[in-house]
């Protein structure tokens, strides 16, 4: 793999790295306030979990995204049939 191109999926690996860990990071702030909210106007019904869930869906989506990036095998299968050819 070349320089350039080495580089394009560094950065592209950074990116998505730095999304997901705003994504976390936002979705625990915001939820924790929900939480809160409930939890000092009254505690009735525990209406902070559908965004909990609802949003954590989205998390966990995010998060496999980027697992499945970070391990992709057809990359690395790439990478292998390129330096045979090379040979």
């Amino acid at each position: 793999m070349d320089d350039t191109k080495l580089h394009e999926v560094a950065r592209r690996r950074v990116q998505m790295k730095r999304g997901f860990t705003i994504h976390l990071l936002l979705y625990l702030m915001v939820n924790l306030m929900l939480f809160l909210i409930w939890r000092f106007t009254g505690k009735g019904y525990p209406w902070f979990l559908w965004p909990l869930a609802g949003w954590g869906i989205g998390v966990f989506a995010n998060a496999v995204a980027l697992v499945a990036e970070l391990h992709a095998p057809e990359e690395r299968a790439i990478e292998r049939e390129m330096r045979r050819l090379q040979h």
